[in-house]
């Protein structure tokens, strides 16, 4: 009902925006509204619609099916209608074989789902005029070790992985993070996931001495651990990465793990943005509010312009936004890691205070 409830609110937004050419600035909007992302992109499209309305922009909308094809045709179809900005994309494969007929057209992109770091890492190489409001691949590694360092820096601690290609890097980020700070964790182990319990790594814990662990693994490992950690009595803080989101099979979260993620956007966005969703009566979920932000972005950005191409614009200046300020580096990349600290207490994840240079 939540899905049919907002796709009814986006063909009214969308019907409003009017016929191409209506509106001052035209802004091509990529998603996936067909396949297995279809639900994803369809947030997108709410999003976009929802700002279309507010600002006073035209959104012209393409099915880009997370499929290099779609990608590809959904370019053309920007190109075409010389729309001044395109938002959206969230596959590789769409975006990668986007970029070369939106580069020969002059657009710029702001994508803000694709974490290939390899898509503005080569910006010098390729010439794609893309940003990026999605984090990067090792954003979320990046900051666990930045952050659990500092957090754990006079405490003994330990880092476990899951022996998972996502749980490894995780888990040898902050291990390399921790060392290059002078600490050395207590101990370092790779467990079996999936079990019903985890009473012999909490006991090994335990022993080792260690008051925190880090786990590179996903939320039923985290919840699992921390349960029998409590039952032996050991005294440990469980940390996992942005897995934890998803709410555990079986057994919660106990108080005081600690996760490191993405904040909920609906919970930082400014109150008149929460209205506009309101008032057309679409839910402000997943990525309509990075989406409402980067139409934004361009909006600002086009008005200072001044005849000068868009994407020299985009670059290198702060944007206020409904989610906060943005600001893109030489690459095109956040200049500010989006991920923070967040604490179980009562049932929910609640935002830890930032470290000062965060």
């Amino acid at each position: 009902m939540r899905i049919i409830a907002a796709s009814l609110a986006v063909a009214a937004a969308l019907a409003w925006s009017g016929p191409a050419g209506a509106q001052e600035l035209a802004i091509g909007v990529a998603a996936p509204l067909s396949g297995p992302s279809a639900p994803l992109g369809r947030q997108v499209e709410a999003g976009a619609a929802v700002v279309a309305r507010a600002l006073g922009v035209q959104v012209s909308t393409a099915d880009d099916a997370c499929t290099a094809e779609g990608g590809a045709a959904a370019a053309k179809q920007f190109a075409a209608e010389k729309v001044a900005a395109v938002v959206g994309f969230l596959c590789t494969e769409s975006i990668e074989a986007a970029l070369p007929v939106l580069k020969d057209a002059g657009i710029p992109v702001i994508t803000v789902g694709v974490r290939t770091e390899s898509l503005t890492d080569r910006r010098e190489k390729t010439g794609w005029s893309v940003f990026r409001l999605a984090p990067r691949g090792d954003d979320e590694r990046n900051a666990a070790a930045t952050i659990l360092t500092r957090l754990w820096r006079a405490q003994p601690f330990a880092i476990v992985d899951d022996g998972t290609i996502y749980g490894r890097e995780l888990a040898e980020t902050v291990r390399n993070a921790a060392e290059q700070a002078a600490l050395k964790p207590v101990f370092i182990d790779t467990y079996r996931p999936d079990m019903d319990n985890q009473i012999g790594l909490a006991g090994r814990l335990k022993k080792a001495g260690a008051e925190q662990v880090f786990v590179g693994g996903d939320g039923d490992d985290v919840a699992i651990l921390g349960r029998d950690a409590a039952k032996l009595d050991a005294g440990i803080t469980v940390a996992g990465g942005e897995a934890l989101r998803a709410a555990p099979s079986d057994v919660p979260y106990v108080d005081g793990t600690l996760m490191i993620a993405e904040p909920e956007w609906a919970d930082i966005a400014d109150g008149d943005t929460l209205a506009a969703f309101s008032a057309a009566g679409v839910i402000p979920e997943g990525y309509a509010l990075p989406v409402y932000a980067t139409v934004q972005i361009v909006k600002a950005a086009a008005a200072q312009a001044a005849g000068r191409p868009l994407a020299d614009v985009l670059g290198g200046q702060d944007f206020a936004t409904a989610i906060g300020s943005i600001r893109f580096d030489a690459k095109g990349d956040l200049t500010q890691n989006p991920y923070r600290a967040f604490r179980f207490e009562g049932g929910a994840f609640v935002p830890l205070p930032q470290p000062e240079n965060q």
